[in-house]
């Protein structure tokens, strides 16, 4: 029996019987009086727990008329693994949330998770220290509209935000019905329903220069639309229209295009060569092409005709800005 389930077997049994002797939680609980010390000064100390000995009945009980903090054992337990899982996945996170979106969210809960674990007072420490990712490319969000645009999430409330396109370098005003947030490639985007254009769309987060809680209620759009709506494509460039590029790596770069992931429903193998196939669906190209073009001179597009060209074009362009 761990601390955690001791904690709630002491709270239980003296909820139970009113009053419990010392020998009592000893046999039950099969610890230590040294253990049952520091079990009961937690309870006292750290979680407000009116827990008095009564001398003249020689047991242990609740106070019937506790002064302080009122007492309440948390709804949801861990035991020491499931904490440092939780603190692993929190360090994780704090390394992709670069912008402190969620700190002050998470903050209290962490330093809860801290405290359950004093028994084990490095393990904190050490997931912390033990643990990094290394972000590069990031683009920072504005915590004020994140933060906005997660109690819209959760409220299921329409929101209006002064949106910049990048790719016309224009700002405009729109009304929104936001359906979920993605984290893509070091970037955060909303899927949301453009009131505007009345389809569904994706925003960058790092894009939004306001965002305002509207009263009214956002619509909703079924899960298995979204997906098919805009999860089908390559990346985050997303839609219906899909066509399939069939990319060939030479046998150098194989090793390492062979590992790795750029679509779910991707297809590879290798030739006779030790060359490289893999195909790929998208439907709008750019992110495609800077995939491929970080490739240089170790692959060669085959199919689309259209993505070929492009892809032989931008090489011309950045081959002229040499000479």
């Amino acid at each position: 029996m761990n601390r955690t389930e001791r904690l709630y077997r002491i709270d239980q049994l003296l909820h139970q019987r009113g009053l419990v002797s010392r020998a009592e939680l000893l046999c039950d609980l099969e610890i230590s009086w040294a253990t049952l010390k520091r079990d009961l000064a937690y309870l006292r100390d750290r979680l407000n727990a009116p827990i008095v000995f009564d001398s003249d009945r020689g047991g242990y009980r609740f106070d019937q008329n506790p002064l302080g903090p009122q007492y309440e054992l948390p709804g949801l337990w861990f035991n020491a693994q499931e904490i440092l899982a939780l603190l692993t996945m929190h360090r994780l996170l704090d390394e992709l949330d670069s912008g402190g979106l969620l700190g002050p969210q998470v903050g209290p809960l962490m330093a809860r998770l801290k405290g359950l674990l004093e028994n084990a007072p490095g393990d904190a420490e050490q997931v912390m220290q033990r643990v990094k990712i290394v972000t590069a490319h990031n683009r920072p969000v504005t915590p004020a509209w994140f933060e906005i645009v997660g109690i819209a999430l959760m409220q299921r409330k329409r929101l209006q935000i002064q949106y910049f396109t990048r790719t016309r370098n224009e700002s405009n005003r729109r009304e929104i019905s936001p359906q979920r947030i993605v984290h893509y490639r070091n970037a955060w985007y909303l899927d949301a329903w453009c009131h505007r254009s009345d389809a569904l769309r994706i925003f960058a987060l790092d894009a939004i220069q306001e965002a305002h809680l509207l009263g009214s209620i956002a619509d909703e759009v079924p899960t298995d639309e979204l997906d098919r709506e805009v999860a089908a494509g390559y990346g985050i460039f997303r839609g219906q229209q899909l066509q399939w590029a069939v990319l060939h790596f030479s046998a150098d770069a194989a090793r390492w295009v062979s590992a790795e992931v750029w679509h779910p429903q991707q297809q590879g193998k290798t030739l006779e060569d030790g060359s490289f196939e893999l195909r790929v669906p998208y439907s709008a190209s750019p992110e495609l092409e800077m995939d491929i073009l970080r490739h240089a001179e170790h692959v060669r597009v085959i199919a689309p005709d259209a993505l070929r060209d492009q892809i032989a074009r931008r090489l011309r362009n950045a081959a002229q800005s040499y000479r």
